[in-house]
């Protein structure tokens, strides 16, 4: 197999796992919330903060290397449009992302305390959740984009 293949092999599967945790993790931690069950919420939330770093973190990182070494391979520049896009909405998923980390880890701790101490949750846990919840759909709008960028490769401008 080509140097070429290994990167496009690697970066599809990295897409799927970023994409797929991501859906997976919002999908559990939306209808958890809507549950009011806060045991449950203290254990998917903690487990969502453990998803994002075994597997979105690294996918994070592996999605633009490869990209980037499979765009030098095919002889791409940067500015070819669908590609520039793609980049830009890559950077706007993760710049929504970042405090989704940061939302989650916050919320996993205010979880576990009012479960251990049999207290409702806070008001400022729902203030996150909404924060988290808002900040998922650009970025899943975003994902979805580069998906479609990458696909089909269509002329844009230029």
């Amino acid at each position: 197999m080509s140097l070429y293949l290994c990167l496009k092999w690697l970066h599809i599967l990295s897409s799927v796992v970023l994409v797929g945790t991501g859906f997976g993790s919002a999908f559990y931690m939306y209808f958890t919330h809507r549950s009011g069950n806060i045991a449950a919420q203290a254990v998917v939330s903690r487990l969502v903060v453990r998803a994002d770093w075994w597997f979105t973190t690294p996918t994070v990182f592996l999605q633009p290397a490869t990209g980037l070494a499979m765009a030098h391979l095919a002889g791409l520049p940067l500015s070819t449009p669908w590609l520039s896009l793609s980049i830009g909405l890559f950077l706007v998923a993760g710049l929504c992302w970042l405090p989704v980390v940061w939302l989650q880890i916050r919320m996993a701790a205010m979880a576990q305390q009012a479960a251990r101490q049999g207290e409702p949750l806070t008001p400022q846990y729902a203030r996150y959740m909404r924060s988290w919840e808002l900040l998922g759909y650009p970025a899943f709008a975003a994902m979805l984009g580069v998906f479609y960028l990458m696909v089909a490769k269509p002329a844009l401008w230029g």
